[in-house]
């Protein structure tokens, strides 16, 4: 039993004989009747009364048929139900983008991005996932994302990925702070201060700690927090320094931004398991970025 036949069947009984039934279908009636007789044939019943056809007008079905038909009704329902809506899908007023993104690109980066790609494609769900680099990762292994933006360090042999941003990461001071004078900071002079910082689990973190590490030193973490704003307060009333995309800092915050010294860069891609294709929405999501980075 497949679909052609179901859709045969729901013909017959649509217009009332084979005659008309095939006119309609756009086939011969000798093969729609073979088509019939097949479908009874697998299923090894009779669907057709064909002694009531030839003693009265019109077509009856049997028990079987009739049974057949209410479910025959239903499938191709669906079946059309699907074929809309993947059609809609891929003509991009249907379907959901789920992405994953750190806290500093979902606040400060991807905003004005994401209200254009929604103005762009106003019938596609955008569902924003923020945290760390490992629930990034989390997610994209256990499918509650399709896409991630991850850092350079964090792929992975079995992603697809494309460089999105190559950004600075500034030292963010107060202007009284003993380093604000300075035109850069070694990361010897950042360790000497006290620090606020992203809890673990986020790369700024992890990436703090592995350069402490490789210089013998204990970094001082005074405060740990995700939130960027409350980071953002505690660094311009002078209690802490950190570190941070140069695209954090804007001329309101009364905080200094110096670079370090050597400068420090973080690519950040956007990735894609491999094995699992992205959408239209999702490709037409990832090409909408790259096309205003």
């Amino acid at each position: 039993m497949d679909i052609k036949q179901l859709k045969h069947l729901e013909a017959l009984v649509r217009y009332g004989s084979f005659t008309r039934a095939a006119e309609k279908l756009n086939m011969a009636q000798p093969a729609l009747s073979q088509s019939i007789k097949r479908l009874e044939l697998s299923l090894g019943v009779t669907l057709v009364d064909r002694s009531q056809r030839k003693q009265e007008s019109g077509l009856k079905l049997t028990a079987e048929g009739e049974t057949l038909h209410q479910h025959a009704l239903l499938i191709l329902k669906q079946v059309q139900q699907a074929e809309n809506h993947i059609r809609s899908m891929a003509q991009l007023s249907l379907g959901e983008v789920r992405v994953a993104v750190p806290g500093m690109l979902g606040s400060f980066y991807l905003p004005s991005r994401l209200m254009a790609f929604r103005h762009k494609y106003p019938g596609l769900k955008l569902s924003l996932f923020e945290g760390g680099t490992r629930d990034a990762l989390r997610m994209l292994d256990q499918q509650e994302v399709d896409i991630a933006i991850i850092t350079a360090q964090d792929l992975k042999p079995e992603f697809d990925s494309k460089v999105l941003i190559n950004e600075q990461m500034v030292v963010a001071t107060s202007p009284e702070h003993p380093l604000a004078e300075q035109s850069s900071v070694t990361l010897a002079q950042f360790f000497d201060h006290d620090l606020v910082m992203f809890k673990r689990g986020y790369y700024h973190r992890e990436w703090i700690l592995q350069q402490a590490e490789e210089l013998g030193l204990h970094p001082k973490i005074a405060f740990e927090t995700n939130l960027i704003n409350l980071i953002k307060q505690v660094v311009s009333q002078g209690y802490a320094i950190t570190t941070v995309l140069e695209m954090v800092i804007t001329p309101k915050d009364g905080i200094v931004a110096l670079p370090f010294s050597p400068p420090v860069y973080l690519e950040l891609h956007i990735a894609w398991k491999k094995q699992r294709p992205l959408s239209q929405a999702d490709q037409a999501f990832v090409a909408f970025l790259l096309e205003n980075t």
